[in-house]
């Protein structure tokens, strides 16, 4: 059984730990990150910039989520630390009402996620937190930059005046109220995020929030360097996957043209008697 979100995070913020969590969409990058030391995974909308190619997030439909919850889920339990907690987010119009809210909820749960996001303090969002949390489901907010409602934002960073950084302060007290045991602060000023997790008593998470949260998330693509685009400024590569795998891939084009692939190692032969039988058509 997965360690418990909830009790993972109240603990950390208790001792002044910070936590990393890592969103994917997959079972070997899920079991490669777990076997990293990842604390918990997000199966994040996110995968629609990263790997189903889309612009945004809002064509991610809960079927995907269900489905890349559920790989995501089979790779940590292929790890070396399968215990490791999944959440998963709902999509865009997932939780618009309740009735909404339970079912996708349930249907991530029952996928193996560990804990459900919900993006937004409006009411639908609360009122989505609210019953679920009831209902015995852990609940992650997610404030400030929420990509499901990127159309409505004239900028990315969010919480940069003071008016705005009330609003989102407020926005995550009634998260909090509200029962969930994280929010994540997406791209906001540091001074907001650092006033967040010392007024909180659940923990926040930053992207673009700089280091003063409980913990940190980074898309798994992003932090390994599996694209050729150019990576947003709260973006810190680790590694330039895409260039050796893109070099990997023309070695094997090449070598393909050139008749070097297969080599006899590659393959199998008959035995000399059979074949020699075979070509005899005994």
């Amino acid at each position: 059984m997965n360690t418990s979100p909830v009790k993972l995070f109240a603990q950390a913020k208790a001792r002044r730990e910070k936590l990393a969590m890592i969103s994917l969409y997959d079972a070997p990058s899920a079991a490669l990150s777990a076997d990293a030391g990842a604390d918990i995974l997000l199966v994040g909308d996110s995968m629609g910039n990263a790997i189903l190619g889309h612009d945004g997030t809002v064509p991610v439909t809960m079927e995907a989520m269900i489905h890349h919850t559920g790989a995501v889920v089979r790779g940590v339990k292929n790890s070396s630390r399968p215990d490791v907690p999944v959440v998963s987010d709902i999509s865009f119009g997932g939780f618009a009402t309740v009735e909404r809210a339970v079912e996708n909820a349930s249907s991530l749960m029952r996928a193996g996620a560990s804990a459900i996001k919900l993006e937004g303090a409006g009411e639908s969002a609360l009122s989505a937190a609210r019953i679920l949390v009831e209902m015995g489901v852990p609940v992650m907010g997610h404030l400030g930059y929420t990509p499901q409602s990127a159309l409505r934002f004239e900028g990315v960073v969010q919480g940069k005046t003071g008016e705005a950084a009330t609003r989102l302060l407020d926005g995550s007290k009634r998260l909090e109220e509200a029962g969930c045991f994280a929010v994540v602060l997406e791209v906001v000023p540091t001074e907001v995020a650092k006033r967040a997790t010392s007024e909180l008593s659940i923990s926040t998470i930053g992207i673009g929030a700089g280091p003063h949260c409980d913990a940190q998330v980074l898309v798994w693509h992003d932090l390994v360097g599996f694209s050729s685009d150019k990576p947003f400024r709260f973006v810190k590569r680790y590694a330039d996957v895409y260039a050796t795998m893109k070099d990997a891939s023309a070695s094997f084009v090449e070598e393909v043209r050139a008749g070097d692939f297969p080599a006899p190692e590659h393959g199998w032969n008959m035995d000399e008697e059979e074949y020699r039988r075979w070509e005899d058509g005994e």
